[in-house]
């Protein structure tokens, strides 16, 4: 049996509490988490400890909190005011929870799901979005992290080609697999914009319904837009419910073409926000 998990965040808690819901075992059951393991809750450091105690029962993928905590921990970014990594910059086992955090993929085929943090772009295939994801993880997991982790910073380039090379296309590729959410008409990447569906600003679609995307046939889950809400449909899954900021922690059974939700309620750790 498979769960797809949205964000964490940091919040062990309530993760503890869904897997003792679902009657997880290590030996019967895998899980997914779409990403964000950490930030903005109370328990970022356990959260990584808990995930690297279940071995090859879970599975993760790195998320734009996930890779901030790298740079931040790299003296590449400063930490945010609203940030709560301190527990992971500062523990004893800093350098082993952070090897085990970069080496997690940006993409994954689960369960006949191409599953990502925040999205794609229109003119990817599902096997696009993992060759491409493959490219920036390779980076990632390499010597070069340090050098590597500033250039995934900034807006630009908004629109894919296939011709970007350098800096340029993993910036691209990272910000569409971990920090999309709207895009123009065009298919452009637009990162002013978090607020969900029913406040759709003119002019862009979030980036699941644009009606040129290369993935509309494929079955696709993904975490990160937390103002969306649970979306289940039969292609589609946005498992991001806000559990840091309250809401709930969201759990999908894919598997065995069964589909069932386990949610469980969360303690705010912070004020609203991304």
């Amino acid at each position: 049996m498979h769960l797809l998990i949205g964000d964490i965040q940091g919040c062990l808690s309530a993760f503890e509490r869904l897997l003792a819901l679902w009657g997880f075992s290590p030996s019967r059951h895998r899980l997914t988490v779409l990403g964000d393991l950490v930030n903005r809750g109370p328990d970022s450091a356990a959260t990584l400890r808990r995930m690297m105690a279940l071995g090859d029962s879970a599975q993760a993928l790195l998320g734009n909190h996930d890779l901030h905590l790298l740079a931040v921990a790299h003296g590449v970014r400063p930490a945010h005011r609203q940030d709560t990594l301190d527990d992971v910059l500062q523990a004893p086992d800093r350098g082993a929870l952070l090897e085990w955090l970069r080496h997690r993929p940006l993409a994954l085929q689960v369960e006949g799901w191409l599953c990502v943090h925040a999205g794609v772009l229109a003119p990817w295939s599902a096997a696009d979005t993992i060759a491409l994801a493959s490219e920036v993880q390779t980076l990632l997991q390499g010597p070069g992290l340090g050098e590597f982790l500033p250039l995934m910073y900034g807006n630009q380039p908004a629109a894919w080609s296939d011709e970007l090379q350098g800096p340029d296309r993993w910036r691209c590729i990272i910000n569409a697999l971990t920090r999309l959410r709207w895009c123009g008409l065009d298919g452009t990447q637009d990162f002013l914009v978090k607020e969900g569906m029913e406040q759709a600003p003119p002019g862009l679609q979030p980036w699941f319904e644009l009606p040129q995307r290369r993935t509309a046939g494929t079955r696709m889950a993904f975490g990160h837009w937390s103002t969306l809400g649970l979306i289940n449909r039969p292609d589609l899954l946005a498992l991001d419910t806000g559990c840091v900021w309250g809401g709930s922690l969201t759990g999908v059974r894919v598997d065995g073409g069964r589909r069932e939700v386990l949610q469980v309620t969360c303690e705010p750790a912070q004020t609203p926000g991304v």
